[in-house]
Parts: structure tokens; C-alpha cells; sequence
């Protein structure tokens, strides 16, 4: 089976390639990305690298957050991708998204990967989208994100973050199975206050700044309920706990 990875260079892309070309998969997997001469954006490269592939798998993402540049990326680059996947007989298109991204609406960012979504589920193609919980891997861009000066702003909320391994394997197996035309949960084995992990991390880093715990401190631009960011009950647990990776990075 040939499946053809879009963002395949990037953190998750890269470990997914890996994983589905090992022997325990057998499959043909095909990075895509700009850097390999694909650019879903413009279209470039799309139709000569989805020939012969059954699935396509989508981890791209926007190289800015800004709210217009967000939407155009996904809108456009989406659109594009499925086109060109009905063009080539593609049968089942896997993207990888957030846990919460509904009720995540507040947020730019979250309203484009909605709007994804939806321009998804509207295409006809078999798909499976994958939701997992905020990477181990996001916490310093989530540290930066609420930091004025020494000072990182945050909720109390609660959050279960996961290793990109753990979702990278999910997504693989999402990948090469049957489609689920629906949305997959995957999320770490822990619980956190999102202020205190985040706290922890700063301190495992002898990072100066001080984390002030504040109930509407923003989380890119929207105000969080204390479960806004968990998954159901029926999401997959993985295993790596944050200790454990946290340990590996000293």
C-alpha cells in the first residue's frame, strides 16, 4: 500500500514515514512536503506523488498562527489535497487534529482547523481524522505563548498530553486500517493542571520565569473551560508518561 505523507518532514511526518516503512507495516510511505518538491498550496507536485498511493495522510501545518494566514492555509491547501486525491482514486484521507478543536471556537487557530475538518467530511473520500491531546514536545510553545516578560500567565485547567512517538503510531495504525468516517481520541496516561506541568517543565529546565496560576489567562486567544482540553471516554491512552520522556531530555 502506498501511502503518501503531507508534511511528512515535520515532527510527526517524519516519525510516521519511519514507522510505516518498517517491516511490521510493509507499506510504501512517501514524504511529502514543500522540501521534497510538493506544495499544497499551489498545487505543485500533488498529482505526480499521490499516483498509485491508496491513503494519504495529512500533518501539515501552518508556518503561522496569525488568524487570516491560519484559514487560508487550511482552507486552501485542504481543498487542494482532496481534489487531487479524487483526481488520483485515493480511498481513505487520514488528518491528524486537536482534542477540543470544537470547543476550542474562541481561537483563530482552532476555527481553521475546524474549518478543515468540515472540508473533510464533505469531500466523499473514506477518512478518518485523528485527534489527539497538546505534545509533550508543545509545551514550551505553549510557555511561550502566555509569557509577559519573567511571567507565564495560565489556567488551572486540566490536560493530557502525549508523546509524538504515541501519536505517530496512532496515526499509523489509523492509516493502514479501515475508515472510520469519524473522529479517532488518543491522549497521554496522565492528567495535569496545565499551570503546574508547565511549571514543572520551566523548573526541569532551571527556566527563570515564574508560572502565576490565573483562571482566564488565555490559551491562544480563548478562554478555557477546566475540561476544555481533555478527551472523551473513549479516546486511546498511550503509554510514554511525561516524567519518563521529561528524564530522557536531561
Amino acid at each position: 500500500m502506498k501511502v503518501v505523507v503531507i508534511g511528512g518532514t515535520g515532527l510527526i511526518g517524519s516519525k510516521l514515514v519511519g514507522k510505516l516503512n518498517e517491516h511490521e507495516h510493509g507499506h510504501e510511505a512517501v514524504a511529502a512536503a514543500p522540501n521534497t518538491g510538493v506544495n499544497t498550496l499551489t498545487g505543485e507536485g500533488l498529482a505526480k506523488v499521490l499516483e498509485g498511493a491508496s491513503v494519504v495522510v495529512d500533518v501539515s501545518n501552518s508556518p503561522s498562527f496569525e488568524d487570516e494566514a491560519v484559514m487560508d492555509f487550511f482552507r486552501t491547501s485542504t481543498t487542494n489535497l482532496l481534489k487531487a486525491e479524487a483526481e488520483a482514486g485515493v480511498t481513505h484521507h487520514v488528518a491528524l487534529s486537536v482534542v477540543g478543536t470544537e470547543r476550542l471556537q474562541g481561537s483563530g487557530y482552532f476555527r481553521a482547523k475546524q474549518a478543515q475538518e468540515e472540508l473533510i467530511k464533505d469531500s466523499g473520500i473514506p477518512y478518518s481524522i485523528v485527534h489527539a491531546t497538546q505534545f509533550f514536545e508543545f509545551m514550551k510553545g505553549i510557555a511561550a505563548s502566555a509569557t509577559e516578560g519573567d511571567t507565564v500567565r495560565l489556567a488551572p485547567i486540566k490536560i493530557q498530553p502525549i508523546y509524538s512517538d504515541d501519536v505517530a503510531a496512532t496515526v499509523g495504525r489509523t492509516a493502514v486500517g479501515t475508515p472510520v468516517n469519524g473522529v479517532v481520541e488518543v491522549a497521554g496516561p496522565d492528567q495535569f493542571q496545565l499551570d503546574e506541568l508547565i511549571r514543572k517543565g520551566l523548573a526541569a529546565k532551571d527556566d527563570p520565569r515564574t508560572v502565576v496560576t490565573d483562571p482566564h489567562a488565555l490559551y491562544f486567544g480563548t478562554e478555557l473551560q477546566e475540561s476544555t482540553l481533555l478527551p472523551g471516554p473513549d479516546a486511546h491512552i498511550a503509554e510514554t508518561r511525561f516524567a519518563d520522556w521529561l528524564a530522557q531530555q536531561q
